[in-house]
């Protein structure tokens, strides 16, 4: 299957089993934008679950928090994303349609009659300013995808901005996030005050954050709205070695991302280079997944120093220090782990997707962890018999209680296990004429298909071990 093909196979799946759908569709859809189904909202859950409770509610350092969506506007202007969060973008002179620079100069590397060492130059331009990327256009004579020339390349600003108040004209300007960092920066001090850490700790949220993006169309990869889980690992600088707190935390998160069943071999580190760096940060690296456009960032580590701190110390007026035992103040510096979680989801199904042929029928198999998926179990009754039936729903109580499973009874056994295999779930349970004298149900497992008889009062222990 080629990459297109996965890619398109995926994004069918996704729609036809509950896992992501076009958002508003019925009126034409939004470019950028999707809404996750039932199955999607569970497998999102299970991850920021498992997140949660390995970096947060297992952890004495971390301390998790909810931070507002729309913040006062001097938050951005003091973080310097006001000033530098955007994107180079360049417009079709006729359609007006606009590009990401990078993106069109990389869709180019890709076709163009041109030496290797070129192409490769060519595919390394994210992060490059405006002129290097207009010399780039013009030196390669490159047109939009409708033939035509393009505009100057110059920055578009991706804060989303809004306002507040009711009166037309007298309305203040404010932004949705455009990252959920800066909620955790400035509850900073809230925490000092009311949890009384100890360097070094860790604050952290997961959530919403909103970004004006201009996308070549790769499904989930880029959206307008996405979900992001983060944390600010305050240290301090003069007490532990950043490049080793950074070599922790990069552990933490490839290890974070193995757990989730994703295949060693499709990740990689990638360090950014000096022009690439965001404009807070001394050191970035990406943790990379090898999507069928190539290798581009999942997750990242980044050393922001003390940048959000001492500006936010600066701009607001307050004292942002941490008050050491022997009486001195520092301004602490920060690791950032993040973790997009909306194109994890879609990294996940995308992993775990394969497509085997079985006796000359196809079969589709979505391979998710069982901690992580959605249906850990499905049960199926042999016939429509109120004996089976009844056992059935008892049984599918019973393990209500440990984790999500369901009861089905809509057609013969053989579609009902092709379905559940598309949709992900590890474990079917048939409940036949011979549970009624035996109290035994046959299970199934998804990936090996093999099928083995247990007792029923022991059905959950088997499952229970098996998702662990």
């Amino acid at each position: 299957m080629t990459n297109t093909n996965v890619l398109d196979s995926v994004s069918a799946m996704a729609k036809r089993r509950g896992y992501i759908y076009p958002s508003s569709e019925i009126y034409g859809g939004l470019a950028n934008t999707y809404d996750f189904g039932p199955y999607g909202t569970e497998l999102k859950e299970n991850v920021r679950r498992l997140w949660w409770d390995r970096f947060v509610r297992s952890r004495q350092d971390m301390f998790g928090i909810d931070s507002s969506i729309i913040i006062n506007p001097s938050v951005w202007e003091a973080s310097g994303h006001v000033a530098a969060f955007g994107d180079i973008m360049v417009e079709d002179k006729v359609t007006r349609k606009r590009y990401r620079a990078d993106h069109i100069i990389e869709d180019f590397a890709e076709t163009a009659d041109i030496s290797e060492d070129e192409k490769h130059e060519l595919r390394k331009v994210d992060g490059k300013p405006a002129n290097e990327l207009q010399a780039i256009i013009e030196k390669y004579s490159i047109k939009s995808p409708d033939g035509n020339d393009f505009t100057q390349a110059r920055k578009f600003n991706q804060l989303f901005e809004t306002s507040i108040g009711i009166i037309e004209g007298d309305k203040n300007k404010a932004y949705l996030r455009g990252e959920i960092a800066q909620g955790l920066f400035i509850n900073y001090p809230n925490i000092l005050d009311s949890m009384h850490p100890k360097l070094p700790f860790g604050i952290a949220q997961a959530g919403k954050a909103f970004r004006n993006e201009i996308t070549k169309g790769q499904f989930t990869f880029r959206t307008l709205e996405f979900d992001l889980m983060e944390f600010e690992y305050f240290f301090d600088p003069d007490n532990q070695n950043w490049n080793d707190l950074f070599e922790y935390w990069k552990s933490e998160i490839e290890d974070f991302a193995l757990s989730c069943g994703i295949k060693k071999d499709n990740i990689r580190w990638r360090p950014h280079e000096e022009f690439e760096l965001s404009h807070y940060s001394k050191r970035t690296e990406d943790l990379e997944y090898n999507f069928p456009w190539g290798f581009k960032e999942m997750f990242a580590c980044a050393y922001r120093t003390d940048f959000d701190l001492a500006n936010h110390s600066k701009n607001s007026g307050k004292d942002l220090s941490y008050r050491r035992d022997d009486g001195s103040k520092v301004i602490p510096h920060v690791i950032e782990p993040t973790f997009g979680l909306s194109r994890f989801i879609t990294i996940l199904l995308m992993d775990a997707y394969r497509e085997e042929e079985i006796n000359g029928k196809k079969r589709t198999v979505l391979g998710l962890s069982p901690k992580i998926a959605p249906v850990k179990a499905a049960i199926f009754p042999l016939q429509k018999d109120e004996k089976l039936l009844e056992l059935a729903r008892n049984l599918h109580k019973s393990l209500l209680t440990d984790f999500n499973c369901e009861l089905e009874n809509k057609g013969n056994i053989g579609k009902m296990y092709r379905r559940h295999d598309e949709i992900g779930t590890p474990f079917c349970i048939t409940v036949d004429y011979d549970s009624l004298q035996d109290l035994s149900v046959t299970i199934r497992d998804r990936d090996t298909m093999q099928q083995t008889r247990i007792k029923l009062d022991e059905v959950k222990q088997y499952i229970n071990n098996r998702i662990q």
